[in-house]
């Protein structure tokens, strides 16, 4: 892709802007439906998610700062608008968001577009035993292959601090898969 700064006025002038945002929805589309994903695992839901993301990155552009990378800042948003998603669920349904997010996981099993066994339902599972930010921490290392940094960018936490969160999310779920 280009330049950043150069990207990004491109998505602000008038002129450019239905082009820039194509390829921006080109490069960022997928990843952030997986990240998305990871954390609503209800396709569905995601791509209702993944579209308010594009909404706001679209609607709020003009405020970005460029302290951070555009991949950080629109991964920030998508987490923000994912956890927002289901705790408004969770609220809606009259549930916890606990239990949300186990009849989720119930559910990967039918969804068409999980390609998954028992072997990641069961990893889901202890998964959702962990505390939010370490199962944050854990997806967007796991399962995304994102460094340190960018999860520090994105979730606005110290690598320190990420990287404890990780071991003690490996820790948790290796003592639960173990034991079940």
């Amino acid at each position: 892709m280009l330049d950043e700064k150069e990207f990004i006025q491109q998505l602000l002038n008038p002129k450019t802007q239905n082009d820039a945002f194509q390829k921006l929805l080109h490069t960022y589309q997928k990843p952030l439906y997986n990240h998305i994903r990871n954390i609503v695992l209800d396709h569905d839901d995601t791509a209702d998610v993944l579209q308010n993301t594009f909404i706001k990155v679209f609607q709020n552009l003009k405020n970005f700062k460029g302290e951070s990378k555009l991949f950080s800042w629109m991964y920030r948003i998508a987490t923000n608008e994912a956890l927002t998603f289901l705790n408004q669920k969770a609220k809606k349904s009259g549930i916890s968001s606990e239990t949300l997010q186990s009849k989720a996981i119930d559910n990967l099993k039918a969804d068409v577009y999980f390609d998954g066994n028992d072997i990641q339902i069961a990893l889901h599972k202890a998964i959702a035993t962990l505390p939010e930010k370490q199962q944050l921490v854990f997806k967007m290392k796991y399962f995304e292959e994102l460094k340190y940094e960018e999860i520090s960018e994105i979730l606005g936490t110290s690598v320190g601090a990420l990287k404890a969160s990780y071991h003690h999310a490996v820790k948790k779920i290796e003592a639960l898969l173990t034991t079940n």
